[in-house]
């Protein structure tokens, strides 16, 4: 995060502490944004272990439910896979341009102006 600029911010307990003013739409570092990649796939890997384990107990069950289980566990590390190897979405810039006012919004003497040339 960079800033020009820090001021000092009181905590709920009373300390005061320097907190950095933010002076830019820089995206993510790229560390930073492998580690929530990272995290990603292994929350998602997480997930797909405990559907294998759901899958192999809910057997002696409903072999429905068993399957769901199962194909979600088979399906989840390609899913894993492609969210890992996704980067964040670029920032839309909105592009500032002029437009003139619309002609309910003109002032009058705007209007009725008289324009002198020489």
């Amino acid at each position: 995060m960079a800033s020009s600029q820090q001021f000092p911010h009181r905590d709920p307990s009373g300390a005061s502490r320097v907190e950095p003013v933010l002076i830019t739409e820089a995206e993510p570092s790229q560390g930073e944004q492998q580690r929530a990649r990272k995290r990603r796939y292994v929350i998602t890997m997480g997930i797909r272990a405990l559907s294998l384990i759901a899958a192999a107990l809910t057997y002696q069950v409903s072999v429905w439910l068993m399957a769901v289980f199962a194909v979600l566990g088979t399906v989840l590390p390609w899913f894993a896979v492609v969210m890992a190897n996704d980067r964040p979405p670029k920032k839309r810039v909105d592009v500032n341009r002029y437009t003139p006012p619309r002609p309910d919004r003109v002032l009058e003497s705007e209007k009725s102006a008289r324009v002198i040339d020489m």
